[in-house]
């Protein structure tokens, strides 16, 4: 099997790099697993939802759903809520958001954004946009980062570019130029900042974050930060956390801080990245770090404080199950329990797991969850039972 990372995800295949990773299959309906004791009163978090990415070309991306009020997940809720849409959710599901009574799911490989009902995960309408990435919100208008071109390794890949949708009418009214192959995004005031990793033009990177100025829609600088850049997390105090997965080789993942009050860099930390999300002034941050000269993974956990600056935990994980995962992929952290949810995709090919863990870094429970789990959003709103609609 031959492993090749490609806009930082790692895709197993066999005799073709890009196409048909393997046969489509067909996806299974829903099941569901009493993970936790029911809580009828579960507070302002009523469940989460995760987004699994599955292989590239198997096209089985697949939505589950956590429930606090029952204590139930359920695995691929999509298929069975949606039956008339013959395509299921489609190739690589690569970010997932809820906004107003809407819940975003971006579909990489399938070019477009699955827009659904948040209350009921019904299908609205697709947003198109070619080789779509991540999706940040302000006010009325839902921003997209786009490759752009095709999905393939071209050392002539053009510019890519940030798509603005109108969150009534679910139609792109405008696009801005940034860099190559942008990745994810974070508003600061009335800026947005673009991560530009350039990946399909190994080994020419890109290194820089595009800074569009919301009122014009147009990119006003370039901020040089590292090569290959990914993950974007905004703190408290206006700072934006950026990461580098570096080149694979002898350039090592690492993160940087953006002011943006001057737009300029200020701190840099040693500090290898795959995914990482904020709670509160906690940035936990993980790494799967993958090398072509070792041949193999090194993974990490780390908690910074953003209000310091300093690395204040090497191993937020405390009862030793990190041992167990053998590719931490996803990390999220509930803003209310502070629970910490650790995704393990396992050999990209087949279903992964996700971790539960105290605020205390003890396991709390583990579940099954489909290929490659990678996205959780909170959601305010239960998911309503199937048969309170589909009867109707």
């Amino acid at each position: 099997m031959k492993r090749v990372v490609i806009g930082g995800v790692m895709v197993v295949c066999g005799l073709f790099l890009m196409l048909g990773c393997r046969e489509e299959e067909e996806i299974t309906g829903s099941t569901s697993r009493q993970v936790i004791y029911p809580d009828p009163d579960p507070g302002e978090i009523k469940g989460f939802f995760l987004l699994n990415e599955g292989n590239m070309g198997s096209n089985k991306s697949t939505l589950d759903y956590f429930d606090y009020e029952t204590g139930v997940y359920t695995r691929n809720i999509f298929a069975e809520r949606n039956p008339g849409v013959v395509r299921e959710l489609g190739d690589v599901g690569n970010d997932i958001q809820l906004y107003g009574n809407k819940l975003y799911a971006v579909i990489n490989c399938s070019h477009f954004v699955e827009v659904m009902d948040l209350n009921t995960a019904r299908h609205i309408e697709v947003i198109s946009i070619p080789n779509c990435r991540y999706i940040v919100f302000k006010d009325k208008y839902a921003y997209v980062s786009s490759y752009a071109g095709p999905v393939q390794i071209d050392p002539n890949a053009r510019l890519g570019y940030v798509a603005k949708a109108d969150t009534a009418t679910l139609q792109v009214v405008g696009e801005c130029m940034v860099g190559y192959q942008p990745e994810e995004m974070v508003i600061a005031g009335n800026k947005l900042y673009v991560a530009n990793s350039g990946g399909y033009r190994v080994p020419d990177y890109d290194n820089t974050v595009s800074v569009i100025d919301l009122h014009t829609f147009k990119e006003v600088k370039k901020i040089e930060v590292g090569i290959n850049l990914h993950r974007m997390e905004l703190d408290c105090y206006g700072n934006i956390w950026v990461s580098s997965r570096g080149d694979y080789y002898n350039v090592p993942s690492a993160v940087f801080v953006i002011d943006s009050e001057t737009d300029q860099v200020t701190d840099a930390f040693d500090l290898p990245c795959g995914n990482m999300t904020r709670s509160g002034d906690s940035l936990y941050v993980y790494s799967a770090e993958w090398s072509y000269i070792s041949n193999k993974h090194e993974i990490s956990y780390a908690i910074v404080n953003t209000e310091t600056r300093a690395v204040v935990d090497r191993h937020f994980i405390k009862d030793g199950t990190e041992k167990e995962m053998v590719i931490p992929y996803g990390v999220a952290v509930n803003p209310v329990t502070r629970e910490i949810f650790v995704t393990d995709a396992k050999d990209y090919m087949t279903p992964g797991v996700l971790h539960c863990y105290s605020e205390e870094g003890i396991r709390k429970w583990s579940v099954t969850t489909g290929d490659i789990p990678a996205h959780i959003v909170f959601t305010p709103r239960r998911l309503q039972p199937i048969n309170n609609y589909l009867n109707n």
